[in-house]
């Protein structure tokens, strides 16, 4: 249970705490903030995380246990094991910084190595099962072991001479030792596990003599003539195509100008019309610019464009093309008649 503790204006100018780093330096006040009325807690880094960075998730478990190893560096906290096992740390100098008025029992086991007679909340009492402090586990091993390795007792063993030659024991030698060979009696039968079966195996081989059937499901990209299946035609979607308008852009357009435009263009393959259109309208909004809502006139100006005059080529070709009005350089000629 977090309590309300005191900080002196000396330790920001604090000889020992300026030899760890900042964020172990607020690991430290933390500790304050949490430890019981004897300076003690848990030596765990992740519930200490969760105590004291539980905002920061960027200051994870691994950061706060080399927060507790700068500041047991520096002295101002001893971790040990306590008597069931567990690690645990204290504060050293809280006795000579905190003062607690009518402080509680601690419930945790207290440090062997700098209060040896206080009471242990395990024990209820001067603790029964002392457990000398633990120091730092080694980072790493030594590359030569300083203890010299001991002989087992065992029986001497001579030392191994050079090889005999075996001896290759004659025909009467060997049939004194498993007695003579008889031939095969072709009526009795054969008992399990005895000689060699003349058939063959009922299994058949494994590899199939004749070659495979076609109609393989695995496209050769080096073939010609694929007797597999192919692929299925890529699809351009909406994603891809507001990609390529960012991709085309000098700076990146705002959020919302994306998100507009990617779903106008969702809405607008939906209706069946071709990827290609909806690429030409995006390259002419790129051009001119405007709010997203233009798009969709934009696409209609790219799936029906007209090359010249009023009428779509094809469609009615009888209709003149539109020509527009220009004053005449000579008046007199051109208006003769009705003048």
């Amino acid at each position: 249970m977090a309590r309300i503790r005191t900080v002196k204006p000396e330790a920001f100018f604090s000889e020992s705490l300026a030899e760890v780093s900042v964020e172990a330096e607020r690991t430290f006040f933390g500790l304050l903030t949490q430890a019981d009325d004897h300076g003690r807690h848990r030596d765990n880094a992740a519930i200490i995380a969760g105590l004291l960075w539980p905002l920061r998730a960027e200051h994870t478990s691994v950061h706060v246990e080399d927060d507790l190893q700068q500041l047991a560096d520096a002295g101002l906290i001893c971790r040990y094991t306590g008597c069931d096992g567990r690690r645990y740390l204290h504060i050293v100098t809280w006795s000579e910084h905190q003062k607690i008025d009518k402080p509680s029992q601690s419930r945790l086991p207290s440090c062997p190595q700098h209060h040896p007679a206080d009471r242990c909340g395990t024990c209820k009492g001067t603790c029964a099962k002392r457990t000398e402090a633990s120091p730092t586990p080694a980072r790493g091993l030594d590359e030569t072991s300083p203890n010299t390795p001991q002989a087992l007792d065992l029986p001497a063993q001579p030392a191994p001479g050079p090889p005999v030659p075996r001896r290759q024991a004659s025909t009467a030698e060997q049939d004194a030792l498993v007695g003579p060979v008889r031939p095969l009696d072709p009526t009795r039968k054969k008992p399990a596990g005895q000689g060699v079966f003349p058939e063959d195996s009922p299994k058949p081989p494994r590899n199939l003599g004749e070659g495979s059937t076609p109609g393989s499901r695995i496209l050769d990209p080096g073939s010609s003539f694929p007797t597999g299946r192919t692929a299925p035609a890529a699809t351009v979607s909406a994603n891809d195509l507001i990609g390529e308008y960012v991709a085309a852009c000098d700076e990146r357009p705002p959020s919302d100008v994306i998100g507009h435009l990617g779903r106008i263009a969702k809405k607008l393959l939906g209706e069946g019309i071709a990827p290609e259109h909806v690429r030409a309208g995006l390259k002419r909004f790129a051009e001119i610019q405007g709010h997203p809502s233009r798009l969709p006139s934009l696409v209609n100006d790219a799936m029906n464009a007209r090359s010249a005059g009023l009428a779509r080529p094809g469609i009615r070709p009888t209709v003149p093309a539109h020509q527009g009005w220009t004053n005449p350089l000579d008046a007199a000629a051109a208006y003769a008649e009705e003048l």
